[in-house]
């Protein structure tokens, strides 16, 4: 089933909730709520434990970005965002604990209160919550944003699907604020939590009318200039949170730079220069031979690994389903096949990648083999509407290229499945019966992939598929995909430890019809409609569990994408300048990390 669009109750019908409600409330508050296990940190915790709650405060903190921005409101669906005004200058109701695989501590609330039928959620807000313009941050404030971000028609639609569930959102009190659920749902009440909160006067004329303006936050940074590629923040002397357990030993460094790049050159050679202090390396080849000289490392440059534990999700070259000859299953799974990773992890990324399997790579939710009871119980109710395939056969694994054959076999069973499909092979080209040539388009923002998609266009060449690789700049190319505007392109389906409401955005029907969805495939099938709401109910994390491997075998046996690569570890370089806390949180995200808990020596 598709979820419900956003209704209004009438004045009735909001009038019978509130007094339904009030003795439906709980009568504890809790200081953080975890998704099936209790929170790690208890109620008179002092700081994180991947935190330096001595950190000293100081010196400048530069970050290289890729690509641009072309607007400083980070909730409008057109534009490219400052990535920055999201990550620093807004707080939200509550902030995920990174030792948990979901668990939210009060940031503005200062509380959390669940309803015992589990059909309300109210949050209530810290007293010294300050916004930068000076204002108190109130219900009426979190009402506003929630309302901006799922009911402006100018909003990325991503918040309408996140929070679809919400039927009314309630203000008992100057900084009390309840909402109201449609129907029992098991990550609402926590998801609701990172509800990124700005001031009622932020939009006042709605977003459309305020294309380029930040909204007023509450965060530890405030905007000092956006322009020419570099946006500049400050840190807040006086922001109100410094002191919470939840914040303490974060966000240290008086200034943060965020300094954009158009490609990998620039970003490499902005490093050597001493323009950015941290980079991410996710280029294999950089990583090997661009930092590794000595003169470097005697002006103190830095190269350090962490493990990796996070969902690593899915990255690859995302088919959209929409456009034929993409619609077949056949041609799909000939893409796939036709994918020789094995040489380009060999001659391009020096056997330094594994290769991604699942939607929830790197994670216990990965299906592996054929289903077991747990997922058959979800499975067996839509049996008639899935392909016999995931029930008889094994979950579909990526193709291993054969170290003394090479791609050819992989090429010939791509070939089969092409002439299955009604392809012809006519003068060095597959046609079909109206003569026309297989011919496709890959995508991309980015220079990044050429040396990859050339290896695959010769090789698809090969069994006289025709693919053209097209490059735009990142504005252009945000539009494209908002608008499916593509055959191919590369994607990363980002998951969380704990899988929820976003998987809406990624596969349903409602998504896939949707400008600016992450529905990049165009999946649109009832049977995967039903196994979403999977995510919306369950009791514990062994159902969550055994939903997520449902959904990914029936992706996976779809052939949506052509599934790429990913590292077991971050990769950092880093001038060594900084301090670091004694260890990293078991889940988290490099840059985040480094620009939240780092200091200057």
């Amino acid at each position: 089933m598709m979820k419900k669009p956003y209704r209004r109750f009438t004045a009735v019908r909001g009038w019978l909730t509130c007094l339904l409600l009030a003795t439906a409330l709980p009568t504890n508050a809790e200081h953080a709520l975890g998704l099936g296990q209790a929170p790690h940190y208890g109620a008179e915790f002092t700081h994180f434990g991947y935190t330096n709650p001595a950190a000293p405060k100081g010196g400048s903190f530069n970050l290289p970005w890729p690509g641009g921005f072309d607007t400083l409101n980070p909730f409008t669906l057109k534009g490219d965002k400052e990535i920055g005004i999201t990550m620093l200058t807004l707080d939200t109701l509550m902030t995920q604990g990174q030792d948990e695989p979901f668990t939210m501590y009060g940031l503005l609330a200062e509380d959390i209160s669940l309803a015992k039928d589990g059909l309300s959620v109210t949050f209530r807000l810290n007293p010294k919550a300050r916004f930068h313009n000076g204002d108190p941050v109130l219900a009426k404030d979190v009402a506003a944003s929630f309302k901006a971000l799922t009911e402006d028609k100018a909003a990325t639609p991503l918040y309408r699907f996140y929070w679809a569930d919400v039927a009314q959102v309630q203000t008992p009190s100057a900084r009390t604020v309840r909402f109201v659920f449609r129907q029992p749902n098991a990550e609402l009440h926590l998801i609701l939590g990172s509800l990124p909160v700005f001031s009622h006067k932020s939009y006042p004329q709605g977003l459309a009318a305020a294309g380029n303006t930040p909204p007023i936050g509450s965060g530890p940074y405030r905007l000092q200039r956006a322009h020419s590629g570099v946006s500049e923040f400050r840190r807040d002397a006086q922001y109100w949170a410094q002191n919470l357990p939840v914040r303490r030993g974060m966000y240290n460094f008086d200034t943060v730079r965020i300094k954009y790049y158009q490609d990998e050159t620039a970003k490499v050679e902005g490093m050597k220069a001493g323009q950015y202090d941290v980079v991410q390396e996710n280029v294999a080849r950089l990583w090997a031979r661009a930092y590794n000289n000595p003169s470097l490392q005697n002006r103190g440059l830095k190269r350090q690994t962490y493990s990796q534990h996070s969902t690593a999700g899915m990255q690859g070259f995302v088919m959209n389903t929409r456009r034929e000859p993409l619609n077949d299953i056949r041609v799909r799974q000939a893409l796939v096949d036709s994918f020789d990773f094995e040489t380009v992890n060999r001659q391009l990324f020096y056997n330094s990648y594994t290769r991604s399997y699942s939607y929830f790579t790197n994670s216990e939710m990965a299906a592996t083999g054929l289903p077991d009871a747990a997922e058959l119980a979800i499975l067996n109710p839509l049996r008639t509407r899935l392909p016999a395939a995931v029930f008889t056969q094994a979950v579909p694994q990526p193709p291993q290229t054969d170290a003394r054959l090479g791609v050819r076999p992989n090429l010939l069973k791509a070939r089969a499945l092409l002439t299955e499909a009604g392809w012809r092979y006519q003068n060095g080209r597959l046609v079909d019966a109206q003569g026309r040539p297989l011919r496709l388009t890959f995508l991309s923002p980015s220079k990044t992939y050429e040396r990859v998609t050339a290896k695959w266009q010769r090789d698809l060449a090969k069994i006289g598929i025709d693919l053209q690789v097209r490059v735009v700049d990142t504005a252009v190319y945000q539009r494209r995909m908002n608008d499916f505007d593509f055959d191919l392109s590369i994607v990363v389906y980002a998951n969380s430890e704990s899988p929820g409401n976003e998987q809406f955005d990624y596969y349903s029907c409602q998504a896939a019809k949707t400008p600016g969805s992450k529905n990049w495939a165009g999946v649109c099938d009832p049977a995967i409609d039903a196994l979403l709401k999977n995510f919306e109910h369950f009791d514990n994390r062994t159902q969550l569990v055994s939903s997520a491997r449902a959904l990914d075998r029936v992706l996976r046996h779809r052939y949506l994408v052509v599934p790429n690569w990913y590292s077991p570890e971050h990769r950092l370089v880093y001038w060594d300048k900084f301090g670091q806390p004694p260890r990293p949180p078991r889940y988290f995200q490099a840059y985040d990390w480094a620009l939240s808990t780092w200091w200057v020596k």
